[in-house]
């Protein structure tokens, strides 16, 4: 490997420390001098770093990470007040949380809150549960031919699968970050298996998982994050685009499927309508599919997966 490349590989490792502290932390102020600090590097360095890995400026990713959040808590959590989900966003007063809202959105907290939530998705177009086909951020509705769901309802949300709470243990995970569409995280996959299995890192017990940081139906796909991860038992030094994460054990609503490679659209939709009925709602933390097998190696090419969702009661 030659420096070139190693560079961008160190690089790229601050750039996903820095994104970790920010998800972690959002209801802090996080200012450019404490992001170039945690990258090590200076200040002037890391904006230029940072905008041109990323394709925004420090300062806009964490304006635009604390709205996405707040968006999300608004649909999930309509018990808790707008101004509490502020606070709990970083935002110091709920006038400048309005006005950024409104200006990122289009429309205030309080109206995005009565719009209807994307709970399925077809053919890239999101439908609310009431089948009304709606945009991301719920402002533009779509044209689309309403009748879809009337027609082809099941096919859209139903699997036949068995959905469980269950108290899921703590996972040790090294990971391999990808950002953008989902079809292609394989890359990222390559990558992290190319880095452990000689390390002795890849073993019978070993699981892969994918672990989703943002909310589709929020964030425009191109800038989803997604780390393409497996499991470890002891703590491991990483290095270079490989980082180390924790998922804590939880309460988790759990469904698990065997499915074809185009089949997760629909069992992500079953999981999503089944919530919606549950009387829980999303919890804390990030969602995340726990594989079992090695689709290449099944004889039908499924993949044996768990589609795990943190919860807690309404």
């Amino acid at each position: 490997m030659d420096y070139k490349d190693l560079s961008k590989q160190e690089y790229t490792a601050r750039i996903n420390r820095v994104m970790d502290y920010i998800g972690q932390n959002l209801d802090k102020t996080i200012d450019l001098s404490m992001m170039a600090d945690i990258a090590s590097f200076s200040p002037y360095h890391f904006h230029r770093i940072f905008t041109f890995i990323t394709g925004e400026t420090p300062n806009n990713f964490v304006s635009r990470i604390k709205l996405e959040r707040a968006a999300v808590l608004l649909q999930d959590r309509p018990k808790t007040s707008i101004s509490e989900i502020a606070f709990q966003c970083g935002f110091i007063n709920i006038s400048s949380f309005s006005r950024a809202f409104k200006s990122f959105f289009g429309v205030s907290a309080k109206e995005f809150r009565q719009l209807s939530k994307a709970i399925y998705i077809k053919n890239g177009i999101r439908y609310s549960k009431n089948c009304k086909p709606i945009s991301k951020i719920g402002k533009n509705v779509q044209h689309i031919n309403d009748q879809i769901c009337s027609v082809e309802l099941n096919e859209i949300i139903i699997m036949d699968t068995k959905i469980e709470i269950k108290q899921m243990p703590e996972l040790k995970l090294i990971y391999c970050r990808h950002m953008g569409a989902f079809n292609m995280i394989g890359q990222a996959y390559e990558k992290l298996f190319r880095w452990a299995a000689p390390r002795g890192l890849v073993t019978s017990t070993t699981k892969t998982v994918t672990v989703y940081h943002d909310d589709p139906a929020i964030t425009g796909v191109e800038k989803v994050r997604q780390d393409a991860s497996l499991t470890v038992e002891e703590d491991v030094k990483v290095e270079g685009e490989i980082g180390k994460s924790t998922i804590p054990a939880g309460k988790y609503a759990v469904g698990h499927f065997e499915i074809k490679e185009t089949e997760f659209e629909q069992a992500w939709n079953t999981m999503c309508l089944w919530l919606t009925e549950s009387g829980y709602q999303p919890g804390d933390g990030s969602t995340y599919e726990l594989y079992h097998n090695d689709y290449n190696e099944h004889p039908e090419h499924r993949f044996i997966v768990d589609i795990c969702i943190p919860v807690k009661p309404l």
